[in-house]
């Protein structure tokens, strides 16, 4: 692939690679934009220009209010990073990986680029959004847009807190961003995303203490249930992941959202992580359980619709890019196969141990 050189300083050192904002702050209104590449060739020149362009872009929407909190990150499947890009390609980027057990289901769904614009106002998210579609509509399909809102004290709309343990501080940067391990991607990050959408009138005929059990933590206060109290299939109990002694954790960007006139409400999911497999391992203790059969109750009441796994590169790459799009490979990607029973994915590797994120119930507003 053509690629322009990296930036480097008068000494001759290579700069380190910036991050894309993945860990900006949590804001009151987000978009999830996703799309798909339209087949022609120079559908693909016009997305790889845009990539080199978007920074400007970015910058002039961003200036109509300095303290908006504008921000946006974008990522890339994996199909649409082959056709973007080429060789070489991040080292865990792959199709999104299903899983299905019983009448429970994490489908893998249509996407090659996701958007994830976030502000303080809903109007700097338009905008943007407004702003991206005009430069590369004619390219582009959108497969899905998802206006997300922060629901009073950052709770979903369970009425639970979503967030709480999130990491903080340098912790964040250690949970989300690719490092020596995949050195030619350093800065990046890897992200998963699915639109749940919840039955409100069977979870709100739950007593207040049978929800508790199911998220593991109490309604009100938002304080984690005593282990001695606390099921094996809670929510927060089959989304934290150990290894070697060490949590590993991933920064969650969960956003309700919902349309009252046609009885839709749902959180979309937003899960960011040095490494895939910590997500993935969330999602097969929650929908296989762990072990197999002891499943997150919550997905009794609440149905994902969408998945996805994206790459998102560092600024620094995405600044870089000159020359055309690298020739189509020839034989299409093989999808993921769908997990029925009890996958065995690789073990996470100690340098992952220090990632943070987290589940789809409790982080700084989602875990």
């Amino acid at each position: 692939m053509e690629r322009g050189p990296s930036k480097e300083s008068q000494a001759g050192a290579a700069v380190p690679a910036v991050p894309q904002p993945v860990a900006a702050p949590l804001t009151r209104s987000a978009i999830f934009l996703v799309v798909e590449l339209n087949p022609r060739a120079e559908s693909r020149a016009v997305v790889r220009s845009f990539c080199g362009e978007f920074a400007a872009l970015f910058r002039a929407v961003e200036f109509r209010d300095l303290e908006g909190g504008l921000s946006c990150v974008m990522a890339f499947g994996s199909s649409a990073w082959d056709q973007l890009f080429g060789a070489p390609r991040p080292a865990e980027l792959h199709p999104f990986r299903e899983f299905r057990s019983g009448g429970r289901h994490a489908p893998a769904t249509r996407g090659d680029i996701l958007f994830h614009i976030r502000a303080k106002r809903a109007d700097l998210c338009f905008e943007l959004a407004t702003q991206i579609m005009e430069r590369i509509g004619s390219a582009v399909s959108v497969v899905d847009e998802v206006c997300g809102f922060r629901y009073f004290d950052d709770r979903d709309l369970l009425g639970f807190v979503d967030g709480t343990e999130n990491p903080r501080g340098q912790a964040v940067l250690d949970a989300v961003l690719v490092r020596d391990e995949d050195p030619v991607f350093a800065g990046g990050s890897y992200l998963i995303v699915q639109k749940y959408l919840h039955n409100m009138a069977a979870w709100n005929a739950l007593p207040t203490e049978a929800q508790e059990r199911i998220i593991g933590r109490t309604k009100l206060s938002d304080v984690e249930l005593d282990d001695s109290v606390k099921p094996t299939s809670a929510h927060n109990a089959l989304t934290v992941i150990v290894e070697n002694g060490n949590e590993v954790k991933i920064l969650r960007d969960n956003m309700p959202f919902g349309r009252a006139g046609y009885g839709e409400f749902g959180t979309y999911f937003i899960g960011y992580s040095r490494s895939p497999r910590t997500i993935e391992q969330m999602l097969e203790n929650m929908f296989i359980g762990r072990p197999p059969g002891n499943y997150d109750r919550l997905l009794d009441f609440s149905r994902a619709v969408t998945g996805g796994l994206f790459f998102a590169p560092s600024a620094t790459f995405l600044d870089s890019l000159e020359g055309e799009p690298p020739a189509p490979a020839d034989a299409p990607e093989p999808a993921a196969t769908p997990a029925e029973t009890e996958p065995s994915p690789p073990a996470l590797r100690e340098s992952d141990a220090s990632l943070g994120i987290g589940s789809l119930k409790g982080d700084t507003a989602n875990e």
